[in-house]
């Protein structure tokens, strides 16, 4: 019981493979722009690619060559979408939206409104089954949104940055309730924050530029990263280039001095592309990035000398709080420092400084 897709759109640069265990939840993360939203709207149905084929629990959802061949329409699928606002119906009480999807599958009223309530005690609104939509608030309305999804028996669950609508406080809540009922459950979550990733994804996949340019399981994605973006929801520098004897050489001509990670196989670099959608390596040299916190990182006026470390000459493009410190950063690049550091030396933008960090600090692995 998996779900597997291949599909391209030339209109969009959308060309992805995508595969998922049977009780695997993947998370998938990317700027905007990425091709997340048309992700989800291939394999919900919403949108018809130029050509591919998917494949949900033995049953084909669509294949196609040229715009042409089999498509199974979207409420026949087996998949359920939960977008970033609930949309539940205005004029339907939270136990008629929940009943929903189980009446329209011609189950009967009175088993219809078991499920109904089953599923509303599941995301903890029996207490709310009453209401319409415009007397729940937002977080409310989207736990009976989820109850509505699950009602359905999907197949496979789609959630559209399900908590991007909610307050602080409700968003906390639906990520536990979330956690427990995807388990044991096929899911695809869109989303921009690394703790939705960390708390409820098996897996995590990187979206750039309409292709998959990372993907593993989230853990080490997170603490080792092989893409910027990747990096940037880590909050860790990256430097790519070639491995270069205990560091990496870069595009830029600098030379990385760090501590080569052993037991990291190139083994998240999608099929036929460079790391992270990176051109391959020239033959005989090897992909790698450099990896290293904001933390590590001093600023200096000047260059500086002693045990062996990394000095990056770079201008200031901004500075901003970060906790107690001052994140100043240069580019692509970041460091943090205390506030009182940086007014000794006057930080402002467009500065030219150096960004050092001792080779201890920097990992170096295959990209």
């Amino acid at each position: 019981m998996t779900f597997a897709l291949e599909a391209a759109v030339a209109g969009r640069g959308f060309d992805v493979a995508l595969r998922l265990g049977p009780t695997e939840t993947v998370a998938v993360m990317g700027p905007n722009g990425a091709g997340k939203s048309t992700l989800l709207s291939v394999i919900a149905g919403l949108l018809k690619p130029d050509t591919g084929r998917a494949e949900l629990n033995g049953r084909t959802l669509f294949e196609l060559s040229a715009g042409r061949g089999t498509w199974t329409p979207p409420h026949h699928r087996g998949t359920a979408l939960l977008a970033q606002e609930p949309l539940l119906f205005p004029h339907l009480s939270a136990l008629e939206n929940v009943a929903f999807g189980p009446r329209s599958a011609g189950v009967s009223r009175k088993q219809a409104k078991a499920e109904a309530l089953h599923w509303l005690a599941e995301v903890e609104a029996l207490d709310l089954q009453a209401r319409r939509p415009a007397e729940l608030s937002g977080g409310q309305a989207q736990r009976v949104a989820v109850a509505r999804a699950l009602a359905a028996d999907p197949g496979l669950l789609l959630l559209d940055e399900p908590m991007a609508a909610l307050d602080i406080h409700s968003a906390p809540l639906l990520r536990r309730l979330l956690k427990r009922v995807l388990a044991g459950r096929q899911a695809i979550i869109i989303t921009h924050d690394a703790l939705d990733a960390l708390m409820l994804a098996d897996r995590v996949v990187i979206l750039e530029n309409g292709g998959i340019s990372e993907e593993g399981p989230t853990r080490e994605v997170l603490q080792r990263p092989r893409s910027p973006f990747a990096a940037g929801l880590a909050g860790l520098n990256l430097l790519a280039g070639t491995l270069a004897g205990d560091g990496i050489r870069t595009a830029e001509g600098w030379t990385v001095a760090g501590l080569l990670e052993d037991g990291y196989a190139d083994d998240r670099r999608p099929e036929g592309r460079g790391g992270n959608g990176y051109p391959a390596a020239p033959e005989g040299e090897r992909a790698a990035v450099a990896v290293f916190p904001p933390s590590a990182v001093s600023v200096f006026l000047d260059d500086a000398h002693g045990s062996p470390r990394n000095s990056f000459e770079v201008a200031i493009s901004d500075l901003e709080p970060h906790g107690d410190f001052i994140r100043v950063r240069a580019g692509s690049l970041a460091a943090d420092i205390t506030p009182a550091a940086s007014a000794d030396l006057g930080l402002i933008p467009g500065l030219q400084v150096h960004f050092v960090v001792k080779a201890t600090s920097v990992a170096v692995y295959s990209a």
